[in-house]
């Protein structure tokens, strides 16, 4: 097949779509504001700040995809005047608008903490008073990584809140989640409709970070049914094509959906040597008009994030098991600079493995030297 991608987007998301792009004679084009972006040494990056980008970037390619759903909705529609794109506009609507999500998640029967739109002082007074304390206050667009929120925890913090976040912005306010662990579930739609789903990871954070995954989750054989369910609505609902992400928080009275990503996802990245076909291969897949891939799991992996500063690559080689992957990144604090896949031919070592991992880590993570899994 001789068929090029456009990606709305060159960094690292946009790189390892390409490289399982390659093997199926699958080029890809990029467009990013830097032209020295991770994904520029495999294919053509046009620039975001010339007159005539958007244009050129469009001629480039036979069909559309991208890698942050912060993809303006204006290019889009640009585009789309003339080619296809895999996530549909919808999709990346809704993502892109807290409130338009959690509206849907209802819609769909998705469970969600219940949630008020927040647009004033006021508002956010009256907020904590039907949604008690605490909560959560979003900006209800952009912010990723933690960033963009306040969690509420007395009442004398509302006008703090609300200086912080407000008053620019529209805003979500969301009752807080007592949950015991975070979870996301990652499937992949085809154009005929066809569905795969791959594991559930069980998801651990570092100042609001994803720090690493661990895949399958631990004890999620109940879990796995529901966010199956969950996803395919969403799949289903939207006509999406691709890869799309969603959220979960384990709680006592079940599953609660956070949010979704109408994207390829940090916390699928173990699938590229943890699964028969990667996340990014699927996606590529799925986008071009091609058959889905096996989403079996080839063994337990642990994924983990490399941010802020890089370990001796020598010293992450060296042990058995491991699988780096550099983003040609510069160091820069809270900054992703690469991820490395843990899966040890024995599941025993996994455990082992990790701490390991841990001990020669430059940054300290979630991922530490007396972990189990």
């Amino acid at each position: 097949m001789n068929k090029t991608i456009g990606i709305f987007g060159g960094g690292q998301l946009g790189r390892m779509m390409a490289q399982a792009a390659l093997p199926l004679n699958i080029q890809c084009t990029f467009f990013e504001a830097n032209t020295d972006c991770p994904a520029a040494v495999l294919g053509q990056v046009f620039s975001t700040q010339t007159q005539n980008g958007l244009a050129e970037f469009i001629q480039s390619a036979d069909v559309f995809s991208l890698e942050f759903e912060n993809t303006p909705l204006a290019d889009v529609d640009v585009l789309t005047q003339s080619k296809a794109i895999h996530p549909p506009r919808q999709a990346l609507a809704i993502a892109q608008n807290r409130l338009s999500e959690k509206t849907l998640f209802n819609e769909l029967k998705i469970p969600v903490a219940p949630f008020k739109a927040v647009d004033s002082l006021e508002s956010l007074t009256q907020a904590v008073a039907e949604l008690g304390l605490p909560i959560v206050l979003k900006t209800a667009t952009g912010g990723y990584d933690g960033k963009g929120q306040f969690v509420l925890r007395e009442a004398s913090q509302i006008e703090q809140a609300w200086a912080e976040l407000g008053p620019a912005q529209s805003l979500i306010a969301e009752s807080f989640v007592n949950f015991s662990r975070e979870v996301s579930i990652i499937a992949v739609r085809g154009q005929n409709g066809d569905v795969k789903t791959w594991p559930l990871a069980e998801n651990h954070h570092h100042h609001g970070i994803l720090s690493h995954s661990i895949v399958p989750a631990p004890h999620s054989e109940d879990l796995q049914p529901v966010a199956q369910e969950y996803i395919t609505r969403l799949l289903n609902h939207l006509d999406y094509v691709g890869v799309l992400t969603l959220e979960l928080f384990v709680t006592e009275q079940g599953l609660f959906a956070n949010e979704m990503a109408p994207r390829v996802h940090n916390s699928g990245h173990w699938s590229i040597e943890g699964s028969v076909c990667s996340q990014f291969e699927n996606h590529v897949r799925a986008v071009a008009g091609l058959p889905l891939g096996s989403t079996e799991v080839i063994r337990p992996t642990v994924m983990v994030n490399i941010i802020g500063k890089h370990p001796k690559s020598e010293d992450v080689l060296a042990l058995n098991g491991a699988h780096l992957h550099l983003y040609n990144k510069t160091e820069r604090e809270g900054r992703k600079l690469g991820h490395i896949t843990l899966m040890p031919i024995h599941q025993d070592d996994l455990t082992d493995l990790c701490r390991q991992l841990a001990r020669i880590l430059p940054e300290p993570l979630a991922l530490t030297q007396d972990m189990t899994i």
